[in-house]
């Protein structure tokens, strides 16, 4: 029997310039009483973390910083998250304050530090044990400074699995935030580059779950078989829809014109947006390609981050596949890929296969992102790695509205190369 059940859920969202000065506040609705602050030292610097540890002692709240968080995650990484929480808790409530690094890192602390059992026994199969939480979570505030993950919205954490050089993560609708606060001030400061890649995170986000498999497509699930991802519906589509609109008209601004306060505030809200359709619509090939293109970087460290540590940026690594991965899709949801394509660039015309990897292509290139997996290092000897990597991520893959083969992924891949 087809489905004919889907769920949305989503956090509280406070949203708009000052809303991180509100966050004292909250926490008291929540009775917290000595808060965990997670960051990492990039973010730290632009004083963003010390002002809401300050106003939040100002509501009576005591505030413990742990500064320490890895960008793009590891194993290694959440687990010394984990360590310093338990040594220096009990906490009653964690506030994330930076990208999907110190969300994620946050929402793995918050899992570990109130469940028993070890990382790998919570991380999604076949990598690890996929096991649920058996108790409830803390209130989790996220406070995203930058425009891009939408993990403020959502159920998973990401992390690099570094004995097996594999991208993975941690899904369960427990680690979905209570509160998310977007303050679109606090994203004024972030590198182009940053922009670019965060931003390109947002657009697959939209265009992924928009081509996303209906979940009328699956069979019918019992009520305990429900998970947050349950395909492109009614709901999830609207955000989407609106995300796509909005980065017409700013992402190119936001990239090129950081000071752009308008431009910046139209992409913070495109990633809530864009959070709220794929935290429960899903993501499909695109990010299945990036955990291992991610994992495996070898010696690429783009503009505007870290010097000395070799990363390709979670959207970045997502968008270098991305034009290939809807070509692929495209005859299973024509209709869908032109009518995104036409969100993003009202002057595309025509149709076919074409349309949407082209109206991509021509946004990464005024964007600055690289053209293809060779400018970030991978040769098509890698091919075979990145295709088993790919095939690791059978919670994405199975979202996807035309399921790929190993040799259709690496067919994507290859032809993702570039010049």
């Amino acid at each position: 029997m087809s489905e004919t059940v889907f769920t949305y859920a989503a956090p509280a969202l406070k949203f708009g310039a000052g809303a991180s000065d509100e966050i004292g506040h909250d926490l008291g609705r929540y009775g917290a009483r000595r808060a965990l602050l997670v960051t990492d030292a990039g973010v730290a610097a632009t004083g963003h973390p010390a002002r809401i540890a300050e106003q939040l002692g100002a509501a009576g709240i005591e505030v413990t910083t742990y500064d320490g968080v890895h960008v793009e995650p590891t194993d290694a990484s959440f687990e010394e998250a984990v360590s310093f929480a338990r040594a220096a808790g009990p906490f009653d409530a964690i506030v994330a304050v930076g990208g999907g690094s110190s969300i994620d890192t946050a929402k793995a602390i918050n899992l570990l530090t109130t469940n028993p059992g070890e990382l790998m026994d919570y991380v999604n199969a076949p990598v690890g044990r996929a096991l649920a939480p058996i108790n409830a979570l803390l209130p989790l505030v996220a406070v995203p400074t930058t425009t891009g993950t939408g993990a403020e919205s959502t159920t998973v954490c990401v992390l690099d699995v570094l004995a097996l050089q594999v991208k993975t993560g941690i899904s369960h609708a427990a680690l979905r935030p209570t509160l998310a606060v977007v303050d679109p001030r606090l994203t004024i400061t972030q590198p182009a580059m940053v922009t670019a890649s965060a931003g390109m995170d947002i657009l697959c986000h939209a265009l992924e779950s928009y081509t996303a498999r209906p979940y009328t497509d699956f069979e019918r699930k019992r009520p305990e078989q429900r998970v947050p991802y349950c395909g492109a519906n009614p709901v999830a589509d609207m955000w989407s829809e609106r995300a796509l609109g909005l980065l017409a008209s700013s992402f190119r601004r936001a990239v090129a014109h950081g000071e752009d306060a308008p431009a910046r505030e139209q992409m913070a809200m495109a990633a809530t947006f864009a959070g709220l359709g794929f935290g429960n619509a899903g993501v499909h090939i695109p990010h299945a390609n990036a955990y291992p293109i991610a994992g495996r970087v070898r010696d690429y460290t783009p503009p505007g981050y870290p010097e000395g540590h070799a990363m390709v940026p979670h959207g970045m690594s997502v968008a270098l596949t991305a034009a290939e991965a809807f070509r692929f899709t495209y005859d299973a949801a024509p209709q869908r890929h032109l009518a995104a394509a036409r969100l993003l660039d009202p002057t595309a015309t025509g149709g076919g296969p074409d349309v949407l990897p082209q109206v991509l292509a021509g946004l990464m290139r005024d964007i600055g992102i690289p053209a293809g997996l060779a400018e970030v290092g991978y040769t098509e000897a890698d091919v075979d790695d990145l295709v088993e990597g790919a095939l690791k991520q059978e919670r994405l893959l199975s979202i996807a509205p035309k399921r790929p083969t190993g040799e259709d992924l690496a067919a994507i891949f290859r032809r993702s190369m570039g010049d």
